[in-house]
């Protein structure tokens, strides 16, 4: 027998939350009764209230304790369902509200229910009406949502108080009224936590068949059957497995939402797009974006929340978190008067009077698709990005909509005629349904894109003082009213600044253009390209007058093809025509799967409810059988289902084995809470079995030993202000890294010293001000560049326009000079034209001198080129010193960087112009010039380190990029992996291209195109701890393996990483991949423990055990298992038996030493070693390890960190001299001669890691105080 779970511990709830019975109250029905008896016409509406309310469990503790399980196994609390009793009213034990032994769930108000479940009004009728449906959103102080959906009926009544006393005469069908037939609504609710709007809508159509043949004694039986069956059924978790629930005659079907951050979507998401135009879509997705106080309208209570919960979906990621109650009664219009943004619904007659009463509000009628203010303005508000815009307009179609979506959309919405037996394919609202999405939406998840430059030209964070001529005009600009609050969107989450991963990080990364995401890796300030500037100066679609932003279109200029006049019934929608030439995107449903929920027997006893978890139990596992073992993501969804109906059946231990199967299949939808609390509610004796099983001690060790070392996550939102008082060095770091400015630190020093040339080493609030409005004015003047089409066709198109002179006389005509980052040209004036001065690379000298002018000495630049004999010359004036610095500055960049292979120091070389611009603009002027020298700094290290790379080196050299663009501190890199590019079907074009998988400190795993070098994805997090080592197992899985002893497992179709392998208990050292069907991964660990993984099943097929721990690496050679241990270098059969031994005592008697790692050369029969210590590299044959070795000596050699085999090479990795100083290096063996043939001065910082990329390239990775990776040519 089960065992009983603890009363304390909160167990996963099913569907319900409450369901209730709702009708006129006694006292309001005598008076229709008697307006119909002497004929009158119109009757006063009635008075609502709630007649019962069904909440579970609804097994009674008696029952529970007869069977021997607590009924604390079905819910966290005692409930049951109760009935007013109008017959007796002495014994009425509340006044509208219930007893004290039920508990209604938090969030559902009884005593307003009556209202919303009549929003319109109770009346009597004198002939039955169609039943019909509406929705609501129940939301409670904390803002925690619940869904309910109303079906509203209407029975016959003869006798009002015969009705009350229990006998009233219910007719099973409808009886033609007569004069005194008397028609009376009655609803019932159901609560939900999760918005399944249209299976709830189907579950009531099912209860409504039942209850007009049914007594009224037998109607409280019926709904608390029904209810009982809703309560018992688990809610799906997150992913492609949907739940299916046979409710007579209907199959109903619960989707799940497509992954944890998504919201569960049950309703038809083009119902927007029936009632509105697509520019009128875009509107008001932009109120809502800007948090504008808005009233939805329309004569249809069902329409009203379904279509603002469209809209609120389409705004995912971001979520809505202000107030929302889409439908309003009557007694709660005043609701509007809130001075705070919300998300109401009206009825349509209420239109006239809210528009009258309250200012300031959106009002939105979903009857003829307009969208007004209440004050009678024009609707205010920032224009969605124009490309965005075009092509959402162009992409919507009329889609084929199912008749019954368009019912949905005229209300009252009909409750759906059940029909015996399943749902049509076509007609089934589960998978199909809930994932539909029009094909006019696919451009939506291109608006952040889109809106990037806008967002970037604003400046991330702008909660800050703007110069006085730019704050004005800035509001006027954006086209946001002063009373919205605009300062909202100068705040950024600490999850945008950290770089999470989370969905808005994912749709952000997925609909970049190749030039943004290259400009990722070349963190550089903010300007327009020429490609940008070009697509947005000369688009048909062009406004006409330009912003100090990045150009942002009036929707309403916006020509877009005729459609087809609106129908007045929604019913009847001419399709003709309309999308013909309209732009469809094909895209492909994720597959679905489903599971049917077996039956539920009645009588609802203990017995009964017991044995349909275990049919749940039992199915789920043979379910499970059936899978395929490669399919993870399904069989993580059966693991969670069984694990939830395992604790409602109080088998705690089973519950807790399966959830923590999860971290091999699918650790996002692990329940961390709730393993955390059914832990810690385990009995003694529970606590000791699980101890006793090793996958729940360690589950127990995660979840709630561990669970408070964890770093919890600054969900903070940062605000940036101008400080207030003067500021060290430690502080100014973190005020400029909070503006946007620039992030690296060392840059920021500069800057620092710069600003407090001759002054006490601190920056007062003024400075910083003066500096910050300078900084912002600049980028503004950028974005007011305006190049003819002339001079942009002769300019790369991801050249940006950084710095303007004024207008100067120069020997080559009058004009100004335009600084981008790979050149410098004169834009001539007059007719405007290009002239070129020089690119940054042909640049010989650079001086600043003076002319004569009559009695005045002009200062000049002068500027010597290679390839041109005539020197340039420009009358700067007052400009002269400050170009001189700057162009010299880029200079010394332009040369750095192709000297080192590096296009970060252009880009740093541009940050250090630009901050020398602001500096001289917030400086006083005798010093400026000086104080913005602080910032030549490449130009200093040209001059004061001239000494060139070496040959070798620069030959050898290809490239190199910096993984750690972006943050305030480089990062070491610790291991990298180079995985070619495969077309699988599973994996988009774009995606199947090579990678360079690049692990950073604390778990931080970033993906490059290994094409383009370009950022593919920021920031996996493996952990918090160091990566140690990274595999490709088959072609869909990277195994990284962390100094937190776990194994995480990356998908590289999805680019998640929801897997965990836990059975190590030291740090994860080396992986090895054994290539076969299924591939089999070894994985070794430092203290000694080697496992064998079946690279499909993730299951442990072989373990043993090395003596003497320290295991650093392994690999496999002609079926054996080579392991380095440091004292040792041994081969081992598969089984764990021992072949050969390498013992470093026997081959280094007078030197302490030991192996650091080794790689073996089939072809050579070799054994090659780096130990500690030792400047040399030592060879063994692998026929007799007992033969002295022998030693490559490593010149300048002081650390060797890594080793690997390329050809018939062997590349060293490590720290030596160069140049008198400690450098990274790499030496490159001659595996046959063994001779060093190249010596690579790699890096400032020491090689820690080197991988090859298909035998023709190396990469090496160094350590923090350089984080940078190097691209190397293999010959």
């Amino acid at each position: 027998m089960a065992e009983a779970a603890p009363s304390h511990l909160a167990l996963p709830s099913g569907l319900l939350e409450l369901c209730a019975l709702l009708g006129p109250s006694r006292d309001s029905l005598r008076g229709p009764e008697v307006s119909f008896k002497q004929g009158v016409g119109s009757p006063s509406p009635l008075d609502p209230e709630v007649l019962s309310v069904f909440v579970p469990p609804f097994v009674t503790k008696e029952e529970s304790q007869t069977a021997g399980v607590s009924s604390a196994t079905l819910s966290k609390t005692r409930r049951r369902s109760f009935r007013k009793k109008r017959d007796k009213p002495k014994a009425e034990p509340w006044k509208g509200l219930p007893p004290e032994d039920v508990s209604v769930p938090d969030g559902v108000d009884l005593l307003a229910l009556p209202q919303l479940c009549f929003p319109g009004g109770m009346y009597v009728a004198s002939e039955p009406k169609e039943d019909c449906v509406h929705f609501l959103v129940l939301t409670d102080v904390c803002g925690n949502r619940t869904y309910g959906a109303v079906v509203q009926y209407y029975r016959p009544l003869r006798d009002a108080s015969c009705f009350y006393n229990g006998k009233a005469h219910w007719e099973p069908s409808w009886p033609t009224a007569g004069v005194a037939g008397c028609f009376v609504p009655f609803a019932v609710c159901v609560v939900s936590k999760l918005p399944y709007y249209n299976a709830l809508k189907d579950c009531l159509s099912c209860l409504l068949t039942h209850l007009k043949l049914c007594k009224d004694f037998e109607v409280d039986n019926h709904i608390k059957d029904f209810a009982a069956k809703l309560s018992l059924i688990p809610s799906p978790p997150p992913g492609p497995l949907h739940l299916i629930f046979n409710m007579k005659p209907l199959q109903i079907v619960f989707p799940s939402r497509a992954d944890p951050e998504s919201p569960v979507i049950d309703l038809d998401l083009h119902l927007p797009l029936l009632c509105f135009r697509p520019e009128k879509v875009l509107q008001i997705l932009t109120c809502l974006l800007t948090e504008r106080r808005t009233v939805f309208f329309s004569s249809s209570w069902a329409l009203l929340p379904l279509v603002a919960e469209c809209f609120l979906a389409y705004l995912h990621p971001l979520q809505w978190q202000h107030t929302f109650v889409p439908i309003l009664s009557r007694q709660m219009l005043d609701f509007v008067m809130a001075p705070t943004s919300f998300l109401m619904g009206c009825h349509l007659d209420h239109f006239d009077e809210v528009s009258k009463e309250a200012d300031g509000l959106i009002l939105i009628n979903m009857d003829n698709g307009s969208v007004t203010c209440s004050d009678d303005r024009e609707v205010d508000v920032p224009d969605i990005p124009l490309l965005a815009a075009h092509t959402f307009i162009q992409r919507k179609g009329a889609p084929a909509l199912p008749g019954g979506v368009l019912q949905s959309a005229q209300g009252p919405e009909p409750a759906a005629a059940p029909r015996a037996g399943p749902r049509a394919p076509g007609r089934q609202h589960g998978p199909e349904r809930g994932a539909r999405t029009p094909a006019g939406l696919a451009a939506e998840p291109q608006l952040p894109g889109a809106a990037r430059g806008t967002a970037a030209a604003r400046g991330r964070l702008q909660g800050c003082e703007e110069p006085p001529e730019l704050r004005a005009q800035g509001v006027q600009q954006r086209g946001v009213s002063q009373n919205q609050g605009s300062g909202r969107p100068a705040v950024l989450p600490a999850a945008r600044l950290s770089r999470r991963m989370d969905a808005f990080a994912q749709m952000d990364l997925h609909t970049q253009s190749e030039e943004d995401r290259l400009n990722g890796m070349l963190v550089s300030p903010r300007r327009p390209t020429i490609e940008k500037m070009t697509s947005r100066k000369f688009s048909p679609l062009h406004i006409a007058h330009r912003r100090m932003v990045v150009s942002m279109p009036n929707l309403q200029d916006i020509a877009v093809p005729e459609l087809p006049a609106r129908n007045a019934s929604l019913r009847k929608v001419d399709t003709a025509g309309c999308g013909s030439g309209s732009i469809a995107l094909n895209v492909s449903p994720k597959p679905t799967y489903t599971f049917k929920i077996p039956e539920i027997h009645f009588p609802l006893v203990s017995q009964c409810v017991q044995a349909y978890y275990a049919d749940c139990i039992a199915q789920l596992t043979k379910a499970m059988s059936l899978l395929a073992p490669d399919n993870s993501v399904l069989l993580a969804r059966y693991f969670y289902l069984r694990g939830a109906v395992h604790l409602m059946h109080g088998q705690l231990l089973d519950a807790l084995l399966d959830f923590q199967s999860l971290y091999k299949t699918d650790i996002r939808i692990f329940p961390a809470d709730l393993v955390r609390r059914t832990v810690r509610s385990l009995s003694g004796p529970q606590r000791a079995q699980a101890e006793q099983v090793p996958e729940l001690r360690r589950l127990i060790s995660e979840v709630v030993d561990k669970a408070g070392e964890a770093t919890k996550p600054d969900d903070r939102v940062k605000n940036f202000e101008l400080p207030k008082k003067h500021m060290q060095l430690d502080d100014f770091v973190r005020r400029v890294q909070e503006s946007g400015i620039v992030k690296d630190i060392d840059i920021i020093h500069r800057l620092f010293e710069a600003l407090t040339v001759g002054h006490e080493k601190q920056i007062d609030p003024e400075t910083f001000k003066d500096f910050y409005n300078c900084w912002k004015e600049a980028e503004a003047e950028a974005q007011e560049v305006s190049l003819p089409l002339s001079v942009m066709e002769r300019l790369d198109k991801n050249e940006c326009v950084y710095k303007l002179s004024s207008s100067v006389k120069t020997n080559r005509g009058v004009g100004k000079i335009a600084m981008t980052q790979k050149r410098l040209f004169l834009l001539t004036e007059g007719r405007p034209g290009y002239v070129e001065i020089s690119t940054f690379r042909n640049i010989e000298e650079v001086r600043s001198t003076t002319v004569a002018f009559l009695l005045l000495r002009i200062p000049t630049l002068k500027i010597k080129t290679v390839s041109k004999k005539e020197v340039f010359e420009a009358n700067l004036k007052t400009e002269c010193d400050l170009w001189h610095l700057m162009v010299k500055e880029m200079w010394a960049g332009k040369k750095l960087a192709d000297d080192h292979k590096d296009p970060q120091y252009i880009q740093q070389a541009l940050t250090h112009v630009l901050l020398m611009d602001a500096v001289v603009g917030t400086l006083p002027s005798p010093g400026a010039i000086y104080a913005a020298s602080k910032l030549s700094h490449f130009d200093r290290m040209k001059n004061e380190m001239p000494t060139a790379v070496p040959k070798t080196t620069s030959e050898t050299l290809k490239h190199k990029i910096n993984p750690s663009a972006g943050e305030t501190l480089p990062r070491a890199v610790d291991v990298l992996l180079y995985t070619p590019g495969h077309l699988d079907p599973a994996e988009k074009v774009e995606d199947a291209r090579p990678k360079l998988w690049c692990a950073l400190s604390e778990g931080k795993v970033t993906v490059f195109d290994a094409s383009s070098w370009t950022v593919h994805q920021h920031c996996f997090k493996a952990g918090n701890s160091k990566v140690n080592c990274m595999v490709m197992a088959e072609q869909n899985q990277v195994w990284v393996g962390s100094e937190d002893s776990v194994i995480y497992i990356i998908n590289v179709h999805s680019m998640s990483c929801n897997k965990q392998l836990t059975d190590h208990r030291s740090g994860v050292t080396d992986l090895a991949v054994q290539s076969g069907t299924p591939s089999k991964v070894y994985s070794s660990s430092t203290d000694g423990t080697i496992l064998a993984w079946n690279a499909s099943t993730l299951r442990v097929t072989n373990r043993f055990q090395l003596p003497g721990g320290r295991l650093s690496s392994i690999s496999l050679h002609d079926g054996c298992l080579w392991c380095c241990t440091g004292n040792s270098i041994v081969a081992m059969t598969s089984s764990g038996l021992l072949c050969q031994e390498l013992k470093v005592s026997e081959n280094f008697k007078d030197i302490s030493t030991s192996f650091l790692s080794f790689q073996l050369l089939p072809e050579q029969e070799q054994l090659w070693a780096a130990c500690a210590g030792l400047d040399s590299i030592y060879t063994w044959s692998l026929k007799d390890l007992t033969q002295r070795p022998q030693a490559v000596h490593l010149q300048d050699c002081s650390e060797v960190s890594c080793m690997i085999r390329v050809k018939q090479q062997i590349w060293v990795g490590g720290t030596g001299l160069a140049q008198g100083k400690s450098k990274g290096k790499i030496y490159v063996i001659d595996a046959e001669r063994k001779t060093v043939e190249k010596e690579l001065v790699a890096h400032v910082d020491t090689v820690k890691t080197l991988c090859s990329a298909e035998d023709r390239y190396v990469l090496s990775g160094s350590g923090k105080a350089e984080g940078k990776i190097a691209i190397w040519k293999v010959e």
